[in-house]
């Protein structure tokens, strides 16, 4: 739906309504009026939904930079999410907020802060992007409510984005009608226009547009390391939060993950054929293909294991086609040379992983056997049956699952080191997140702390929450609006949580809380950074 069609009031008749509501709820920005409610969740905080960032991008708009919405008259009822993105909903699960209202008109953001913030308040932002592999998730899924961090003194922003085929495509003709002879980042150069506007706009809310943290999980962490790695947007922002998280530069997980990016050659190659599988010669014919079409080729993936020693391994998987790229313009350089070229934001990071973000692999001894022989080159096989022993079925699936959780934290931890050698100077903090939601036996699963960090336990009925759950909520939304806040995520009574620079290891999070290993033994470590070294550098 059109932003003008979009949920607009007249005045009179929100004074009529509540005129005590109005003094608290209603807030002026440049662009318009717009009157918010008080939160379902918490009663001291006021949130604000479904006000447009960007102008619609459909019919000539579809695939080019947002630019600045148009002004709206009277005052805007900001009480409603506004459309989600294009997106299938195939399985998002976790990611999904059970809407079916989707639509390109979909760049709308939610704003929560304190009921008695005001326009000198000068509060901390943090802005949040949701994950979903980059072709699905919205800003209105209940697990980001940003209520219970706004309670803590902070204005608390998300938005949605364009994903799958409208977010990335890219292609030569689009390359040029750019002027910066760059495509298929629709979706990064969202986010860097919602950014745009909250430092525009958020004082307004009681935000200080001069300390913005921004932050995700999966696609949305990858998203935020986008947003200080690019030159467009690093500028804009003081401390970055990635959940599943920042991947060493020779980390082969990288191949399967959301964070895995495209070179300009190889997307614009995808483009010219992705042109001939909808029958349509031009980009101009392609923008009156139907967005139901269009989808049909949201979950598409894109074959990068072919040729590699990964090409018959299930422990890694072929990321989604439709993904940020290395343009140029919007990311000039690789990830790894980002970091060695010190070519990013230099701001502190928040960033870590899951223990059960690596499934247990069940597995015969012979498969496990055969399975490393294949992807460990050369001699390394020795060692790392070595380092990693099994007799058994049961004990070959356990070492497969330790050697994989392993790797996820020896890899953050490296790209700690990446970061310093660069010529890094802010810290990074790394984290493992432990603790097994309840009433489910998938573990420590991939965006499991959102919960606690969110402190959205009463969004999700299905789930028994217990005392430990509710501490370590108040334990992981501290360390989290302190990162927020001053760039550490240490104060107060918390344990420590060491920097990585600081330490060979990494913050445990959860079951257990404080500074631990990133492997058991010395071997395990080698065998992992040996394996990188066989790797290409991302």
């Amino acid at each position: 739906m059109f932003f003008s069609q979009f949920k607009s009031v007249q005045l009179s008749l929100l004074l009529a309504a509540s005129p005590l509501a109005l003094a608290t709820q209603q807030v002026t920005t440049s662009y318009g009026t717009v009157l918010g409610a008080t939160s379902d969740l918490n009663s001291a905080v006021n949130v604000f939904k479904g006000i447009p960032f960007a102008t619609p991008p459909m019919g000539n708009l579809r695939w080019t930079a947002p630019t600045a919405p148009s002004n709206w008259t009277g005052v805007l009822n900001a009480t409603s999410f506004g459309a989600d993105c294009a997106q299938s909903y195939s399985s998002l699960g976790l990611f999904s907020s059970g809407s079916e209202d989707i639509s390109e008109d979909c760049l709308y953001m939610n704003i929560w802060t304190p009921a008695n913030a005001t326009s000198t308040s000068n509060l901390p932002v943090y802005v949040w992007i949701y994950g979903g592999r980059f072709e699905g998730g919205a800003g209105s899924v209940p697990t980001y409510d940003g209520s219970h961090l706004a309670s803590k003194d902070i204005v608390v922003v998300n938005f949605n984005y364009r994903m799958g085929p409208f977010g990335f495509l890219a292609h030569p003709d689009l390359d040029a009608e750019s002027g910066h002879n760059a495509s298929g980042n629709y979706g990064l150069l969202d986010q860097i226009q919602a950014l745009t506007f909250v430092q525009e706009e958020i004082a307004a809310f009681g935000g200080n547009p001069d300390h913005i943290t921004v932050g995700g999980q999966s696609a949305g962490s990858a998203s935020a390391l986008d947003m200080m790695y690019s030159p467009l947007s690093s500028g804009k922002i003081v401390a970055t939060i990635a959940e599943s998280g920042a991947r060493g530069p020779h980390d082969p997980e990288t191949y399967g993950l959301a964070t895995a990016h495209r070179s300009k050659a190889a997307a614009e190659a995808a483009g010219v054929t992705f042109l001939a599988e909808m029958n349509v010669t031009t980009i101009a014919e392609l923008r009156n293909v139907s967005m139901a079409d269009l989808l049909e080729y949201d979950s598409a993936m894109d074959s990068v294991l072919v040729g590699t020693v990964f090409e018959n391994s299930s422990a890694i998987s072929n990321p989604p086609l439709w993904r940020p790229v290395i343009d140029g313009y919007v990311l000039p350089y690789l990830y790894g040379e980002s970091l060695s070229l010190n070519a990013h934001g230099d701001i502190p990071i928040l960033t870590g992983d899951n223990k059960g973000e690596t499934s247990e692999t069940t597995m015969t001894l012979a498969e496990y056997q055969t399975a490393y022989e294949e992807i460990m080159q050369g001699n390394l096989s020795t060692a790392f049956f070595n380092a990693y022993p099994a007799d058994d079925a049961a004990s070959a699936g356990n070492q497969s699952f330790n050697f994989w959780d392993d790797v996820n934290r020896v890899s953050t931890w490296d790209w700690a080191q990446a970061w310093s050698a660069g010529g890094a100077t802010e810290n990074v903090f790394l984290y493992y997140w432990t603790h097994s939601p309840p009433n489910q036996t998938s573990g420590a699963y991939h965006g499991s702390e959102l919960w606690y960090v969110f402190g959205n336990f009463p969004t999700y009925y299905n789930y028994t929450w217990e005392a430990q759950d509710y501490a370590l909520q108040t334990q992981m939304s501290e360390y989290w609006a302190n990162f927020i806040k001053t760039g550490n995520p240490n104060g107060g009574n918390l344990t420590t949580f060491p920097a990585a620079s600081n330490v060979t290891q990494v913050m445990w999070l959860g079951d257990s809380t404080g500074a631990s290993y990133l492997t058991q033994n010395t071997s395990q470590f080698t065998v992992i950074q040996e394996f990188f070294s066989q790797q290409i550098e991302f």
